[in-house]
């Protein structure tokens, strides 16, 4: 008893501990890079490109089947052994080996291994660069959290000091000091701040619901994040990401970049090998093969000779012709399976040479689509790096203007807190309406949410650069 309550207690612990899990920027990253649905997808294509390689490469190999049939005949046929006319009902059967292998095709096969095996490097780069957007996508999902919970945790710390003021005016309308009216405002801005708290909590709320959704994780599973403080995660210095050096280094390292590239090579290399379609081929092929049938063959006797109806003529002299007369004396039964397959085995081996001359322009067009292709990745290639660069610089001026909002609405939270502190004084003393002390509490409570959305969008944009930049994704 004592050890299936010991038991019990150590599965419950287990899954308490599970269900308390927190999840930080690397188990969520991790997670998203190997459950996403696209990922899995990617991988799935990448597996394929695989296959196709390794099919091409058992391609250089010569090719062998084995044929073997049977079968009834009926009526006249043509004797598979003998090759006579015969008319009888007969079971036959066939045995053959057969081989082929290309001597020459001016390099066809080669070069279309090596497309296949930049296809696989290239299927192989889609699905790093899927990858590493569901990171980044993940990681923005990630921080919009952090910055929902933050603005969460700065609207219930309001409703905290609206109801204490609430309840110390309170108490001095109850005496007589203050008119209803102060009490009655500080309870409409109580109710307002506590919209804003249910939709702070809505939006935290919702981000979790986007996160689950990237992480492939069920919307109903219990899912809580680590909260580090947004102060601490470290920042590269923006001289260390000038534009023009991040972009150096994403061209040269980003999967997208990698990606085209080896699509550009395996058009190449398949432009090679449609070429060499146009071309002659020379192949070699061999065979084995025999044959049976199970018939009864006709036996004859010889019957003396006969006249047969001619004569020919020597010095003048005719003399009649005899031919000699067989006469049927009934049937004799096949060979057994393995005589007759000994006796009809025969063999063959050639050379064959394969030029193609009219095919309706197939090979020419598939050649012509080679180039084609050639040119449209060469452009795609050329595209893709100008957005990059694009992307790089617009990222870089965002993350200027950021750093300029997210240092502007500092000074905004400063100047509110002072202005709060001094109407907070006078309110106490009289000198200042109930009316006005909300309005400065609510200019805090805005610059407040606002510093904190800068703040992370700063962040954000600047983990983009590093992420251009090669450094990965760390908070």
């Amino acid at each position: 008893m004592k050890f299936i309550i010991t038991i019990v207690i150590f599965l419950l612990t287990t899954f308490s501990t599970i269900a308390q899990q927190k999840w930080n920027l690397q188990t969520i990253v991790n997670h998203a890079m190997a459950n996403n649905i696209n990922v899995k997808l990617s991988d799935v294509q990448a597996k394929m490109a695989s296959i196709n390689y390794k099919q091409s490469k058992l391609g250089q190999y010569p090719n062998a089947n084995f044929n073997s049939n049977t079968g009834i005949n009926s009526g006249s046929n043509q004797d598979p052994t003998t090759f006579s006319r015969i008319t009888q009902t007969y079971i036959s059967a066939g045995l053959q080996l057969q081989t082929s292998a290309d001597i020459f095709n001016f390099f066809s096969k080669q070069n279309t291994i090596a497309s296949n095996q930049w296809e696989l490097k290239a299927a192989e780069a889609s699905t790093e660069k899927i990858k590493n957007d569901i990171a980044l996508t993940a990681a923005n999902a990630y921080l919009q959290i952090l910055l929902s919970k933050e603005q969460e945790n700065i609207t219930a710390v309001q409703i905290q000091q609206t109801q204490a003021q609430l309840t110390n005016t309170r108490k001095q309308v109850n005496a007589g000091a203050l008119p209803e009216l102060n009490a009655t405002q500080l309870e409409a801005q109580l109710a307002q701040d506590s919209v804003n708290y249910i939709s702070a909590k809505g939006n935290t709320t919702q981000a979790i619901l986007t996160l689950k959704s990237y992480l492939n994780i069920d919307a109903a599973a219990a899912f809580e994040v680590e909260t580090p403080p947004v102060e601490k995660i470290p920042v590269e210095p923006i001289a260390a990401l000038q534009p023009e050096y991040v972009y150096d280094l994403a061209v040269k390292n980003l999967p997208q970049q990698r990606y085209n590239d080896y699509k550009l090579k395996a058009a190449k290399k398949n432009e090679a090998a449609t070429k060499a379609g146009m071309y002659p081929t020379i192949s070699t092929y061999a065979s084995l093969g025999s044959s049976y049938i199970a018939a009864k063959q006709p036996a004859y006797i010889f019957g003396g000779y006969q006249y047969n109806g001619q004569k020919v003529n020597i010095s003048g002299t005719d003399y009649f012709v005899s031919s000699p007369d067989f006469v049927k004396s009934g049937y004799t039964k096949s060979a057994n399976f393995t005589k007759q397959i000994s006796d009809n085995f025969k063999q063959s081996v050639g050379i064959t040479i394969s030029v193609p001359i009219l095919n309706g322009g197939a090979f020419k067009s598939n050649y012509l689509r080679s180039k084609l292709n050639i040119a449209t990745i060469t452009l795609q290639k050329e595209q893709d790096n100008q957005k990059l660069k694009q992307d790089i610089y617009q990222a870089y001026n965002a993350a200027l203007i950021a750093y300029e909002k997210f240092t502007a609405s500092k000074k905004m939270v400063d100047i509110n807190q002072l202005n709060l502190s001094y109407a907070t004084k006078r309110f106490n003393v009289g000198m200042l309406g109930t009316f006005d002390l909300i309005t400065t509490q609510n200019n805090l409570l805005r610059a407040k949410l606002q510093y904190t959305q800068n703040q992370f969008d700063y962040v954000f944009k600047m983990k983009v650069l590093e992420f251009y930049k090669g450094m990965g994704l760390k908070l």
